[in-house]
């Protein structure tokens, strides 16, 4: 019999480990995996064990089969308790299993007023362009410490020191918020650096985001003009308890870090030790506490997560020397200098992209993403810490004598637990996956950002309102998100309205669709793949408060029409100077947004039982609704402005009443992809849901040729052009290498990737039916394009594991299922059925599976077939007309066809031709009939 093993007890979001340090809440939330079961069992009654030293454990038995989020059992924990946590589970048989293993939770400073001492800042004006201050301390600890924390945050940057060892590997800490409402701060085990005896804290501050450069304004002191520190050291040693506080009995002195900005860069004198310990000291100014609120970091902190080395060498054409390491990543380079002379100057210059051989730094716009070094005369490693460059190349001026194993790129990144794994039969797909997993680590170091390079990095919400669901799909982000969320919540005006980024550092809060709709958007993502209720307690009023305000601007039309609106920001179709001029009316996509998030909303009311709300906003959705189709949609179930990104969300989002206007949207969507030649013609907002609309509609055949197109613009454009991450345009580099000419090109972007949802969930087939992946539904697009996919999702219970293949007679299909799962299974031809924990597999005949495709009769039917449209193709190119030319030629011919589809093969050459109105329209005629007769003769071998 199997034995029933349970893991360690996470602690809310918090990734599993032994003891989780500066907890934000009283009330910790558990969660436990149980890696093995017998077949069959079912969880129903766990055992908590909560103890504290050596005082007697209390234990709590609570029959439920949750194991996700379960309430903190015993009485809240003050400000710097700890306690450790066991469990054992139980089955319908009332056996218990082992106990896990203890984990440990200790809570941070909760409270303002639980913080000693006050800030200090320096005795004299230190500004931005000055050397980065070092605050210190020096005390005294006695024989036998075994217990001391460090708590600490700031108004900049800071990196601590004890005797000049540097405490902990956060960086950027303690990140960014919105200072003028809440600070992070973070505490650190400092017990094994007290050794009895006298020792020296210090504290570097960088600008960081509390006055350094923001937004293209390059606004500083956003937050204040003076750093300061607020540090707590606590310890016990055989003497009892002590501590220190930073107040008026600290000293400053200057770094050897001259300059630091997060866009700008950091110069440093490597002459002069980090640390300066010789250098001229000051006296602090205590400062009043902050009235922002100030509680222990609940997002993961930045890490230098993993290190790159420098894969080429570049000469350009001007002479630079550029060191390619292979991965467009956010972070910056750490340098090993084998031998310098005193006072020599290297600098790094950062780009994303070469442009004709050269540095690519127009994207980077005011961003000078240089680091300086004034080198020693030793043997050294250089590297800053108060600064981050979006980058794949780097120009090492200033020395020659060095080779590309002496550079590492270190992506720094919040600590997420990658959650998942995609391998296809298709390389370029692959890449696209990886493609968004490195855009989410290098956008997500504090907040969810737009771009990581240029003079911008903001958190805006459009962008992460259409990536969240892959975004938690991919990493284990969400108290990455639910920390930004605070800053959007606190943020919200009394109309409901929210900043377009947050942090809020533009022109404040609005009414908007999209962008607006992170409000909802967000949580619900948050809370679909985590399963924590508390997620929507949070964040429920400022959900309500968005609908609210929309639905009293909108009044009872129920429609959301006018004011301004980003809309299907950047459209493929938009002149590249107005990214905004999108094919879908706004007007339409914000009605249809409204109608989404107030659906939403509905739905978040009813998980909390909170039953007179839930019908009042399910309501309201269906009257949107209503109001949609009046306005906007025809009994055919055309829509207005009549493009894939509107049919896409009315479909998707279930906005249709009739059956004929539901077929017809489908077909008229489906007709839009076919004349567009499979070219992506969807901007932000519609991206996300054009294929699983395709697929909902019985078309996911034309959605697997969207997906697998490589011309541009499309998903795999970039890839086919070196991305090794995603794009902020579909075309940010044009065909002939060079960069788009929009004032706003970043290639390294998240939002465009949020298709790598729909290919977890919709085209390998592994769809969560319920919250935090409790129950899923097993449902893969199978298509001989595609022949073969393998998926592993990390979820909440376990690893969900997912392969098959598509073979010649054949197909495969395996599953692994974590114990706490339940799994409807729907292939082809199939009775659905429900299966738990446990491995499974099924083999059925091809011919059951995938359906070849039929008979080609009309023009519509052409096009749906790759292989015909490409000799088509072919055959147009060698009639050497002006009108097909290059790789856009088959986009050429679907354009000419839209008002034929329906039309038999007899008419191609007319439509090829365009009835003769085309140069050398003769020479297409006599092409395409070349195409029809060696189809009509193919036809015929096959037959014989």
């Amino acid at each position: 019999m199997t034995d029933i093993l349970v893991s360690k007890v996470r602690f809310g979001q918090h990734r599993v480990s032994d003891r989780v340090l500066g907890y934000a809440s009283a009330r910790p939330a558990l969660s436990w995996e149980i890696s093995s079961a017998p077949k069959g069992w079912k969880q129903t009654t766990v055992q908590i064990e909560v103890s504290q030293d050596a005082e007697p454990a209390e234990r709590y038995t609570v029959y439920t089969s949750n194991q996700i989020c379960v309430p903190w059992p015993s009485k809240p924990l003050q400000s710097r308790e700890a306690r450790a946590v066991r469990i054992r589970v139980a089955g319908t048989d009332g056996a218990w299993s082992p106990w896990s293993q203890r984990s440990c939770v200790e809570t941070g400073l909760l409270h303002n007023e639980d913080w000693q001492g006050s800030p200090v800042t320096t005795d004299r004006t230190i500004g931005r362009e000055n050397p980065a201050p070092i605050m210190s301390r020096t005390f005294t600890v006695g024989q036998e410490c075994n217990l001391a924390r460090l708590d600490i945050t700031a108004g900049g940057i800071f990196v601590p020191y004890i005797d000049g060892q540097r405490v902990g590997s956060d960086q950027l800490a303690p990140g960014w918020t919105d200072y003028k409402q809440r600070f992070n701060a973070l505490t650190y085990d400092v017990t094994e650096l007290l050794s009895a005896g006298e020792h020296e804290l210090a504290v570097v501050l960088g600008n960081g985001w509390y006055r350094g450069q923001l937004t293209w304004n390059c606004r500083t002191n956003v937050y204040g003009s003076q750093l300061w520190l607020l540090a707590n050291v606590r310890w016990q040693d055989q003497n009892g308890s002590h501590s220190i506080a930073t107040n008026e009995d600290w000293t400053w002195r200057p770094s050897s870090i001259l300059e630091n900005d997060s866009y700008d860069g950091q110069t440093q004198d490597m002459r002069i030790p980090l640390l300066n310990p010789h250098g001229k000291r000051g006296g602090v100014i205590p400062l009043p506490m902050p009235s922002a609120r100030i509680r222990p970091q609940e997002a993961p902190t930045a890490q230098v997560i993993r290190q790159l080395p420098g894969q080429k060498l570049i000469i350009t054409p001007s002479g630079k020397r550029i060191v390619d390491f292979g991965q467009n990543l956010s972070g910056w380079v750490r340098m090993h200098i084998h031998a310098g002379h005193a006072g020599q100057e290297v600098v790094l210059k950062h780009a994303e992209v070469l442009e004709h051989g050269e540095l690519g730094t127009r994207p980077l716009r005011k961003a000078k993403a240089t680091d300086r070094f004034i080198l020693s005369d030793q043997e050294e490693y250089i590297e800053p810490m108060f600064t981050q460059h979006g980058f794949r190349y780097v120009q090492v001026d200033g020395i020659d004598d060095f080779s590309v194993d002496d550079l590492q790129a270190c992506l720094v990144s919040a600590a997420m637990e990658p959650l998942a794994s995609f391998i296809s039969s298709e390389a370029d797909l692959n890449r696209l996956f990886h493609n968004a997993r490195w855009s989410t680590m290098d956008n997500f170091l504090t907040v969810p950002t737009d771009c990581p390079q240029r003079d911008e990095r903001l958190g805006w919400t459009g962008d992460i309102a259409m990536f969240a669901p892959t975004a938690l799909s991919l990493f284990d982000a969400g108290s990455f998100l639910s920390s930004w969320l605070v800053d959007m919540s606190n943020s919200q005006s009394s109309d409901g309205g929210i900043p377009v980024v947050v942090p809020d550092v533009l022109d404040g809060p609005k009414l908007t669709c999209g962008w607006g709709d992170a409000a909802v958007l967000v949580p619900m993502a948050v809370y679909q793949a985590t399963g924590d209720t508390e997620v929507l307690r949070r964040f429920l009023p400022m959900m309500d408060k968005f609908i609210d305000g929309v639905d009293a601007q909108c009044g009872h039309s129920h429609l959301w029409r006018g004011g301004f609106q980003f809309g299907d920001w950047l459209d493929p179709d938009a002149p590249a100077d107005n990214p905004g001029g999108s094919k879908a009316d706004p007007d339409v996509v914000a009605t249809a947004y409204f109608a989404h998030s107030a659906r939403l909303v509905a739905s978040a009311h009813a998980v909390l039982n909170q039953k007179t709300h839930a019908h009042r906003y399910a309501q309201l959705a269906d009257e949107i609704a209503v109001a949609f189709r009046q306005e906007y949609v025809t009994d055919m179930g055309n829509i207005l402005s009549d493009c894939e990104s509107v049919y896409a969300m009315a479909l998707v989002w279930g906005l249709l009443e009739t059956p004929q206007q539901k077929k017809g949207a489908a077909e008229r969507l489906a007709d839009i992809v076919r004349v567009s030649g499979f070219r992506i013609a969807t901007g932000f907002l519609g991206t996300p849901l054009v294929c699983e609309a395709l697929t909902l509609s019985g078309y996911s055949h034309l959605a697997i040729r969207l997906l697998l197109q490589k011309r541009c613009p499309s998903w795999l454009y970039p890839v086919s052009m070196g991305a090794t991450t995603i794009w902020e345009r579909w075309d940010s580099m044009l065909p002939d290498g060079s960069i788009n000419p929009g004032e706003m090109t970043s290639f390294n972007h998240y939002a465009l990737g949020a298709i790598v949802h729909w290919i977890l969930d919709g085209l390998a087939g592994l769809h969560m039916k319920e919250p935090a992946w409790r129950k899923v539904r097993i449902s893969p697009v199978i298509d001989a394009a595609l022949p073969h996919i393998a998926v592993k999702q990390k979820t909440p219970y376990g690893q969900i594991a997912l392969d098959w293949t598509l073979g010649d007679d054949s197909f495969d299909l395996n599953l692994d299922l974590p114990v706490g799962i339940e799994a409807e299974i729907a292939l082809p031809g199939e009775e659905d059925r429900i299966y738990t924990h446990g491995h499974h597999s099924w083999k059925l005949p091809r011919s059951k599976v995938c359906k070849p495709q039929g008979s080609i009769q009309s023009i519509r039917d052409l096009i749906d077939s790759q292989e015909h449209l490409e000799a088509l193709e072919q055959a147009l190119l060698s009639s050497r007309s002006p009108l097909y030319q290059g790789n856009q030629a088959d986009v050429t011919f679907t354009k000419a066809a839209k008002p034929w589809l329906d039309a038999d093969l007899a008419a191609l050459p007319d439509v090829a031709s365009q009835q003769g109105y085309v140069p050398k329209a003769d020479d297409i005629v006599e092409s395409v009939k070349g195409f029809l007769s060696a189809q009509s003769s193919s036809k015929e071998n096959q037959h014989q």
